[in-house]
């Protein structure tokens, strides 16, 4: 079906399936896009679609996704649902034919992964998944210094995703937060890990893990870790590039200073050493630069950028392939928490 044109626009006709905790982030910001028309949105809870509808009195409201899917005149589904809902839903979308942008991670396993991007594949639909961060101001800046060289080689990498709540009871710790952190990682280092070792406590709920740490190898004998709970007293998204020039910290609760970079590190003594062992490190206290970041709302751009794909056909930034390396290093780290922190390997192939 040919789409309709508002005011000279073609309009993206869009379907909503879930707007509990994180869907009506996505439902307002695809409303306040020119070139989208969204139609229906979905969920089991009727409550809950009672107060969309309220808002919002020219929604079409259906606790059924079947029939948002099955919409001739819906272009594009979005899923905002437990992980364990992925898989269908998008498999379903796809077989009607239409686009599908799923929150992350994109399913449950990197079987399930697969099959979807095979799917989109052949229905030629844009399968894209919403790995947000990779659509943030500061993360892109501090990319761009991670790639100028202006941090030199990257030694490290630590991750701490912390707050009190909210607790998921479908899905641990490393699944809801930490794979924000593992998209932020291969992102910046423009690869994906080789290995991970990984441990989490369950203490609210005994089969949940409300904390993890994991630390994931990357090429090059970089390490990444990260730390990830909904069982702290603060609320932290802060990241810290260590490389061999400089320091640069990314913190996301600053509005004002997202990063910062550190001119600190080690440097070897001038005078003559005449053994390797004798060799004496100084500690260098450089400038800290705090560069001017025109923060964005990274949601209405990861938005803004899927629409852009379906109309043009370009590859999406977060596309399946993206989702899948995800769901691969989230997997292995699960199975490491379960085998005592073992360290697994990471199957990198597509």
């Amino acid at each position: 079906m040919p789409r309709v044109a508002v005011k000279g626009q073609a309009m993206v006709c869009v379907g909503i399936i879930g707007v509990g905790r994180w869907g009506p982030n996505l439902l307002r910001n695809f409303l306040s896009m020119d070139n989208v028309g969204v139609k229906t949105v979905c969920d089991i809870d009727t409550k809950r679609l009672a107060l969309i509808k309220k808002r919002f009195p020219t929604l079409a409201t259906t606790s059924e996704p079947t029939s948002l899917i099955d919409d001739p005149e819906i272009e594009c589904v979005v899923i905002c649902t437990p992980v364990s809902t992925h898989f269908s839903l998008a498999e379903h979308a796809l077989q009607r034919g239409k686009h599908v942008f799923v929150e992350k991670p994109l399913a449950a396993s990197s079987d399930e992964c697969n099959r979807l991007i095979a799917l989109a594949q052949n229905q030629q639909k844009i399968l894209f998944v919403g790995h947000t961060f990779k659509f943030n101001a500061g993360i892109q800046a501090a990319k761009h210094y991670i790639d100028s060289g202006e941090l030199g080689n990257i030694f490290f990498i630590d991750a701490n995703r912390t707050n009190l709540g909210p607790v998921r009871y479908d899905t641990n710790a490393l699944w809801d937060l930490a794979s924000h952190d593992i998209s932020i990682f291969s992102y910046w280092l423009g690869c994906t890990p080789i290995s991970v070792s990984a441990s989490g406590g369950c203490y609210l709920n005994s089969t949940i893990e409300d904390v993890v740490y994991a630390t994931f190898i990357y090429p090059g004998n970089i390490l990444a870790h990260v730390h990830a709970s909904w069982l702290n007293p603060r609320k932290i998204r802060e990241i810290t590039v260590v490389g061999t020039k400089k320091m640069l910290i990314w913190n996301d609760m600053s509005l004002t200073e997202p990063i910062r970079i550190y001119n600190r590190g080690f440097d070897k003594d001038d005078i003559y050493q005449d053994t390797f062992e004798s060799f004496r490190l100084s500690i260098r206290e450089g400038e800290v630069l705090i560069p001017s970041i025109k923060l964005n709302e990274p949601l209405l751009a990861e938005c803004e950028h899927f629409i852009d794909c379906v109309i043009s056909g370009k590859k999406p930034l977060t596309d399946g392939i993206d989702g899948l390396q995800v769901v691969k290093a989230l997997e292995a780290a699960t199975r490491s928490i379960h085998q005592n922190s073992s360290i697994i390997l990471i199957d990198a192939e597509e």
